[in-house]
């Protein structure tokens, strides 16, 4: 017989289960926020000198530009002979023409894993300046910026970083999505005049809004470089057999220095530059009348031709040419348009997260896009110490029986699977929930858990 006394079970109707995703998305927001906001602010800093680059650099290698000149310019395998001899025991790695005629020669040395950019007057053959390539600032805020000078534990931190504000910023589109709003004021427009809690709503959701898609594409195109989701990125294509035969990005500083290393351990400074030498690379790669900077790299334990290369920030623009080291004919060929869609489609992100896809509007973007996230760290932590009650975190209060349906389980486990390293942290943090955090119960009211379930 039924027992009539017992509860009916029904399922949750649909308003029930919006309320249910809205306080669940809205208790991933807080605490992706919560671990997001430094690493957002100093990442948007360090982004927005690095859309820079360009200026900057040329600005800091002005006194080695317009040199007076005593006569022809001498030959490259001399210039690259005396930036040897200063750092005694190096590798020819490359030399980048000079963009005008007369500006200094840029020879790049390595010994031990450490490159060198060594400036030699093009006349004279005077060593204008030598500076460890990684010590120019430019390469010191790209490090902090990519591994927070901590080598592969910070690329990792970053890019678990980066993961939480992908989550930060989906979740926050869903939650301030105007759903009955009336007019642009508190959407698009914030309300400047209604209170101090309605201010910060406003300048927290309205700059959402504007910068979340921006935001989202820097975050997106960041993703190759990462040391994980780089590497996954780099399997998948290995399998599919779409894999590229030269990158234009690495994944690990640490891992581009090891590489270098192998492959030039072998050259001594006095090694020959093969029947076809430098100089007549040299002429090849002016005649081609690349985007520049151009390089050019000598033959090495990778590659057994010399390279002339094309680094225009703009990426489109660049050219690689293979030259042969017996003859100096030219073997190869390699524009953007010969490059995999895929490789094109993530070189075209990556010139536009560096703001040099298309000139001072993408940089302008950029900083924009920086502006907007700082001001979205700063707002939502005064939402959140204006709301915390005392003495504890002040989080979002918990579902109460935790059941998170079919449709949200499936979404965590797309969102751990796209970004691994976020999946790992889920699986960590959920287990040091329930086996650890939930059980303590001072630590348990400060965070806001959920109490276990007893049996």
């Amino acid at each position: 017989m039924t027992d009539v006394s017992a509860p009916i079970q029904t399922a949750p109707s649909a308003p029930e289960r919006r309320a249910r995703l809205y306080r669940m998305l809205w208790r991933w927001h807080f605490y992706a926020g919560l671990f997001c906001i430094p690493f957002i602010i100093l990442l948007s800093i360090t982004g927005s000198l690095y859309l820079f680059k360009p200026q900057i650099e040329a600005a800091l290698d002005r006194p080695y530009t317009n040199l007076v000149m005593t006569g022809p310019s001498a030959p490259v395998s001399q210039q690259v002979q005396i930036a040897l001899k200063q750092i005694e025991g190096s590798s020819f790695k490359s030399y980048r023409l000079p963009d005008g005629p007369k500006d200094a020669a840029q020879v790049l040395v390595t010994k031990g894993g450490e490159d060198t950019i060594v400036y030699v007057h093009p006349t004279s053959l005077e060593i204008l300046k030598a500076i460890p390539r990684e010590e120019r600032l430019m390469a010191v805020v790209r490090t902090i910026h990519g591994e927070l000078l901590m080598g592969d534990n910070g690329s990792l931190i970053v890019e678990l970083a980066a993961s939480w504000a992908i989550v930060m910023v989906v979740t926050g589109l869903y939650l301030w999505w105007p759903r009955t709003a009336q007019g642009l004021h508190g959407v698009l427009i914030p309300r400047l005049h209604a209170g101090s809690k309605v201010f910060w709503r406003d300048i927290h959701a309205v700059t959402g809004m504007w910068v979340s898609f921006f935001a989202l594409f820097l975050l997106l195109t960041g993703l190759p470089w990462t040391n994980v989701w780089g590497k996954g990125f780099d399997m998948v294509r290995d399998l599919t057999g779409t894999a590229a035969v030269s990158k234009d990005w690495t994944q690990s500083r640490t891992a581009e220095r090891e590489a270098t290393e192998q492959v030039f351990s072998h050259q001594g400074h006095d090694a020959p530059y093969y029947v076809a030498n430098v100089d007549d690379i040299a002429a090849s790669a002016r005649a081609a009348r690349l985007a520049p900077p151009v390089t050019i790299t000598p033959p090495n334990g990778k590659n057994p031709n010399w390279m002339a290369r094309s680094l225009a920030g703009d990426r489109i623009s660049r050219v690689e040419i293979a030259f042969s080291a017996q003859d100096g004919s030219e073997v190869s060929r390699e524009a953007f348009g010969d490059k995999h869609v895929i490789d094109q489609a993530v070189g075209v992100g990556i010139a536009a997260h560096e703001g040099q896809l298309f000139g001072p509007l993408n940089q302008a973007l950029g900083v924009l896009t920086a502006l907007g996230l700082i001001t979205l760290s700063v707002s939502a932590f005064m939402m959140w110490r204006k709301r915390a009650p005392e003495g504890v975190l002040g989080a979002p209060p918990p579902i109460p029986d935790q059941k998170i349906g079919v449709g949200i389980g499936l979404l965590i486990f797309v969102f751990g699977l796209f970004l691994p390293v976020l999946g790992a942290c889920l699986i960590l943090v959920a287990v040091m929930e329930r086996l650890i955090l939930s059980r303590i119960p001072s630590t348990r009211h400060f965070l806001g858990l959920a109490q276990p379930a007893t049996h």
